[in-house]
């Protein structure tokens, strides 16, 4: 069992690179697109955890997350989530008008100047189909 588990490990880090400590940008790429593929295909897999931790460990040290992880340390978590998810789908402030309202209102919020509501909430849970505790 222990030989077998030890090849098991060497053939998985050869084929998924992040595992085994990579610092390589592609390699960080083709660890999100394996989590994509999973999450898509077979979401029980749990792959899908192990990468997560590693991801966010190269997301938490990597030089060219430095400037977007200093923004998200001074936000609530909730208009950090709601950063996230728009840089996630390219979204620009004009784009929440349905979810949150105006433009403006939305840069307040994202300032910190204003709050996410409750229908806020409810509406940007249901367009990122996330749960609602993402944005509390």
């Amino acid at each position: 069992m222990i030989t077998e588990a030890i090849q098991a490990t060497k053939a998985l880090v050869t084929a998924v690179p992040l595992l085994g400590g990579s610092h390589s940008q592609s390699d960080y790429k083709a660890a999100l697109e394996l989590v994509d593929y999973l999450i898509e295909n077979d979401d029980e897999n749990p792959l899908i955890d192990i990468l997560a931790v590693k991801i966010a460990e190269y997301e938490e040290h990597n030089e060219q997350f430095y400037e977007f992880n200093k923004v998200l340390e001074g936000m609530s978590t909730g208009v950090a989530a709601l950063r996230v998810l728009m840089d996630q789908y390219n979204l620009k402030q004009t784009d929440l008008k349905n979810e949150i309202g105006s433009r403006s209102l939305v840069s307040q919020i994202l300032s910190g100047k204003r709050s996410l509501t409750i229908d806020h909430i409810r509406s940007l849970s249901a367009r990122f189909n996330v749960r609602c505790e993402v944005f509390i």
